[in-house]
């Protein structure tokens, strides 16, 4: 229940950092998301009902691997995204119009 819960509260504050115009706020909703899904993932593989998957562990008692390489993988690549989500967040400022400008009295453009 409070995996659950808590798979529930990262994809709900992910949406909402996601929904706004700022680039890092959206590269932290992506974060909050793909650590959701790798909880989804981790989940799927019964750790509540089975033990590690350990040797000397009976195989029909242990826990499925596969989600959990699954969940190995899904962050080495939410890593090399992450990064270069970031870099496209810092060099690609200018002229994106994805800011709320200024407009001083008498212009009808915005200040750049």
């Amino acid at each position: 229940m409070v995996l659950a819960l808590t798979i529930g509260l990262l994809v709900a504050g992910a949406a909402y950092l996601m929904l706004d115009r700022s680039y890092l706020r959206a590269v932290l909703g992506f974060l909050m998301l793909g650590h959701a899904v790798n909880l989804l993932l981790f989940a799927s593989g019964g750790i509540q009902r089975r033990g590690e998957p350990l040797e000397g562990t009976d195989p029909a008692a242990a826990a499925d691997p596969l989600p959990q390489a699954f969940v190995l993988t899904a962050i080495v690549i939410a890593f090399a995204i992450t990064v270069v989500m970031l870099v496209l967040a810092v060099t690609g400022r200018a002229g994106d119009d994805t800011a709320d400008r200024e407009r001083p009295a008498g212009r009808s453009e915005p200040v750049r």
